[in-house]
């Protein structure tokens, strides 16, 4: 900035804030429902604008232009809060079970066995072979491609037998049991 020219657009943006920051903001509050986001809904459709400032003002209707902003930044955000919502429902919507004299030992050697892969490995593991959840809804909760599910989830039970010392089909059921043992907790997280 500095020319003449740039002052000139940056009077023109700051008028333009001054008579449509309110607008936008309330028109992002009827599109979410939110009206702790549509403040920053609106403030980050300007900040848009200022960046492509040359452009807008140019535009025949340059309100039209920003409410349109307005109108994507909260597709996005609206899109972005089912997603996760699915996520945490996936992740709760399994039923708790528990077992009753469960073998101590073998739930605290699983959780130890647990906690020594990577998140991703263990999130993949756990959430397979714990929450019995398809590779589909692992992927759906974890924001990763199905073949990311099946890759962690192989290398995970692979690198779980080594530590365990046990046979491959033994460790589903033994990670399936520590969870039911626990009664639904999270395996692997620290407390």
């Amino acid at each position: 900035m500095g020319t003449i020219a740039d002052g000139s657009a940056a009077a023109e943006f700051h008028a333009f804030f001054e008579r449509h920051y309110a607008e936008l903001s309330r028109l992002a509050v009827l599109l979410t429902g939110e009206a702790d986001t549509a403040d920053d809904l609106a403030a980050d459709a300007l900040l848009a604008l200022w960046h492509r400032w040359d452009r807008v003002r140019a535009a025949d209707h340059p309100a039209a232009y920003a409410r349109g902003v307005v109108a994507n930044l909260a597709r996005t955000r609206i899109r972005s809060a089912v997603r996760e919502r699915r996520r945490i429902a996936l992740f709760w919507s399994q039923r708790e079970e528990r077992v009753e004299n469960p073998d101590v030992a073998g739930v605290v050697d699983v959780r130890e066995a647990l906690r020594r892969l990577p998140f991703r490995k263990r999130a993949c593991v756990v959430l397979r072979h714990a929450f019995d959840l398809s590779e589909k809804d692992t992927a759906l909760a974890l924001g990763v491609s199905v073949g990311t599910v099946k890759s962690q989830t192989s290398k995970g039970m692979a690198e779980l037998q080594r530590l365990l010392g046990t046979s491959t089909p033994e460790v589903p059921r033994r990670v399936h049991a520590a969870h039911a043992a626990l009664g639904g907790a999270v395996l692997g997280g620290d407390r």
